[in-house]
């Protein structure tokens, strides 16, 4: 049995949730001199997911900490390159299919090297289809799977073909990398030509490459727990184990929590103040990627629904969070209709959060071009009038 070190501090659980929120970007002014690049740097990755309702996920997430700026600002900073060509940022396994800040590159390359060590999804390539894709990389320049050959065959839609197949087997071993989304399309190109040749290198070992991730991962977060932190990267418990004491993370109690936690030091250093964000938050956006650290922070139970059969449903297909004074205080499941914004399933904590929940309608809806909000159904039915009055 490991023997745990003695916590640095203690912290309340009104402490411990205050600090959460100023390590993710949502308590004190957003650096918007940074802007999406530095609030990507910030949080260490933004996850990517297909569904788009008001907008895709790695938009929502700069939007939520810095407010309305501008979408193809938000795609500009993630894939846009520098001056000198080289990329911002890289696609790659993260917490999920990640968008990472360049500079995180060699921390991956454990996860490249294990890619590389065992076999993947049961897809056999025939000889030479590996050797063709990163031979028409080189010869022809960034391309998507689709100019590689096809990126499926005629099946079901998950029937890669072997380009497909090939070229998404080279990102994960590290010889290609995604720098870009074209029409929600990864661009494809070699590493060895996208990646700064200063951070393109698997010289790291593998303990190595967890050690920065945890720190990473705990400065982002604040505080967390064993699982929050290994978590945040998709790391195993035993790899966190192995390098917590050298991550340069300080362990903590905090209130209620019943588990051992870790915090990173500089957030210790002064009580977080400042002003809050009032936002609609997508159901990736990291703040709440791990369910029970959510309902551990703030109180509040949430899962995406989206894959779950309609009928089973409790708050529709893409709930959101509406983050306001710090918790969490409602859902809204959005959808589009033309020029309106129509929150079509609302979830409510009581009529405090009716001017919170407006408030954070109003604004989505101007961010995404609507010039209108309409509420359908509220599962409080008598808080219904108030909110449609409300975002009026």
């Amino acid at each position: 049995m490991t023997t745990l070190p003695r916590p640095a501090a203690e912290l309340s659980a009104d402490e411990a949730r205050r600090i959460a929120l100023r390590a993710q970007g949502f308590l004190g002014a957003p650096d918007r001199r940074a802007g999406v690049r530095g609030a990507l740097r910030h949080l260490g990755a933004v996850q990517l997911d297909t569904i788009s309702v008001l907008a895709r996920s790695h938009e929502l997430v700069p939007y939520a900490r810095l407010g309305a700026v501008g979408r193809r600002t938000v795609e500009d900073a993630y894939w846009a390159p520098s001056a000198g060509g080289a990329p911002h940022a890289f696609e790659y396994w993260s917490h999920a299919a990640c968008i990472l800040p360049i500079e995180e590159w060699p921390h991956f390359a454990f996860r490249r090297r294990g890619y590389r060590s065992r076999p993947h999804w049961g897809h056999p390539l025939p000889d030479g289809a590996y050797e063709q894709v990163v031979k028409q990389l080189r010869a022809e320049g960034p391309l998507t799977a689709t100019e590689l050959g096809g990126a499926k065959n005629k099946g079901e839609w998950w029937d890669w073909s072997d380009a497909k197949v090939a070229v998404e087997r080279a990102l994960m071993y590290g010889e290609v990398v995604c720098t870009q989304r074209r029409g929600w399309k990864r661009v494809y190109d070699l590493a060895e030509r996208a990646v700064p040749q200063e951070l393109l290198h698997d010289d790291l070992d593998d303990r190595e490459c967890v050690r920065r991730l945890v720190r990473l991962a705990g400065q982002s977060l604040g505080v967390g727990t064993r699982s929050d932190i290994a978590d945040y990267h998709r790391l195993k418990s035993e790899q966190f184990d192995a390098v917590v004491e050298d991550a340069g993370l300080v362990p903590v109690t905090v209130e209620g929590w019943g588990k051992p936690a870790w915090a990173d030091p500089a957030a210790l250093e002064s009580s977080p103040r400042g002003r809050h964000r009032t936002t609609l938050l997508s159901p990736f956006d990291s703040l709440v990627w791990e369910r029970a650290r959510t309902e551990r922070i703030f109180g509040f139970a949430h899962r995406l629904e989206a894959y779950v059969p309609k009928p089973k449903r409790v708050h529709g297909y893409f709930a959101m969070p509406v983050l306001a004074g710090g918790h969490l205080v409602g859902r809204v499941d959005p959808a589009r209709d033309g020029s309106t914004l129509v929150a079509k399933q609302v979830s409510l904590d009581g009529p405090k959060a009716v001017p919170a929940v407006a408030q954070a309608l109003r604004e989505a809806a101007e961010w995404v071009g609507c010039d209108a909000v309409r509420v359908e159904r509220v599962d409080a039915a008598e808080l219904r009038p108030a909110l449609v009055a409300a975002v009026a």
